[in-house]
């Protein structure tokens, strides 16, 4: 469906009225075209042009993690598409004394025509789409963070011009960032190799289901404890904090484990020389990744944080509209 001539954009509509809690809930055909649509989007707001395609939509923002990337991002796509950002924070709402998040997402659907959520369990962002009648959007969980994986692959995507066939090498914690990485790879035909120390691997059943969906897609995902295989050959190298929000305390335990994980230039040299560098942010510059690489020439960073926006709008524009 053609939603405005004058730019002639297309949604994907399919996933109208869907949940994104997971890439693994969609299929390898509704990425694509959610990267397309990404990618043209983009497109029109470097030429100052925004189409409504959310006019007349209030999104609700429920937030229980600190955020300037997901909350900043959100509120702007929301805003550059029309439609009116209400952000809330969980401890402001009744679900911070204690009210079920069930009773939250029916009473929410009352008012507005989606919900973003930022959230400590994944368990309670699936509670809270099934009890709301209108689509929720997970903004990050303890298991997942889809919008981030698309805003890097749209990263990558727009450096080397093509997807399918590359190599990214993921090096550290086996999180929320890196479980979202792999699917979205594995749908695309990225070849991944994720190299965490022993004790902090990505979970196996959804390595497993993604394994299965990059067979399909003609790739390959590879688990391992070494960096140096890992990022050998790679394209591509991907990053996250050591610790997360939430694990402070396993801090210097975690610094120990991950200390033959930093991405520095040693590391570095088994990559192709023409490697990008990524991280989701906030880093730790000098734990996870050395000052030089991140703030090196094959760092794109800042442009993977800003591609937020643009996959957002996607996925909003899409799911919304």
């Amino acid at each position: 469906m053609k939603l405005l001539e004058f730019v002639n954009l297309e949604v994907v509509e399919s996933v109208k009225n869907k949940d994104l809690l997971t890439w693994l809930d969609y299929t390898s055909m509704e990425v694509k075209q959610l990267l397309e649509l990404a990618t043209n989007l983009k497109k029109l707001a470097k030429n100052n042009v925004h189409p409504p395609l959310l006019a007349g939509k209030t999104v609700g923002l429920i937030f229980e993690k600190h955020s300037t990337r997901t909350r900043i991002s959100f509120e702007v796509g929301i805003n550059q598409l029309g439609g009116h950002a209400m952000y809330m924070h969980a401890r402001d709402l009744q679900i911070g004394r204690g009210e079920p998040i069930s009773d939250t997402g029916k009473v929410l659907s009352g008012y507005m025509d989606g919900i973003m959520i930022r959230a400590h369990s994944h368990k309670m962002v699936e509670e809270l789409a099934e009890a709301a009648s209108i689509p929720v959007i997970n903004g990050l969980t303890d298991l997942f963070h889809p919008c981030q994986a698309l805003a890097d692959v749209l990263t990558i995507h727009e450096v080397k011009g093509y997807l399918a066939g590359l190599k990214l090498a993921y090096v550290g914690d086996g999180n929320n960032v890196a479980h979202s990485l792999v699917i979205a790879c594995a749908h695309l035909g990225i070849d991944v190799s994720i190299a965490t120390p022993k004790g902090f691997e990505i979970d196996s059943t959804i390595l497993n289901k993604a394994q299965k969906l990059a067979a399909s897609n003609g790739s390959s995902i590879l688990a391992t404890n070494n960096p140096i295989e890992s990022v050998s050959g790679a394209d591509v190298i991907y990053t996250d904090v050591w610790t997360s929000m939430g694990q402070e305390e396993e801090t210097a335990a975690r610094l120990d484990a991950f200390k033959e994980y930093q991405i520095n230039e040693d590391l570095v040299k088994h990559a192709k020389t023409d490697y990008l560098f990524l991280h989701c942010l906030p880093a730790h510059r000098e734990e996870e990744v050395a000052t030089s690489i991140i703030d090196g020439p094959h760092s794109v960073v800042f442009e993977q944080a800003e591609n937020r926006l643009h996959a957002q709008k996607a996925i909003l524009a899409s799911i919304l509209s």
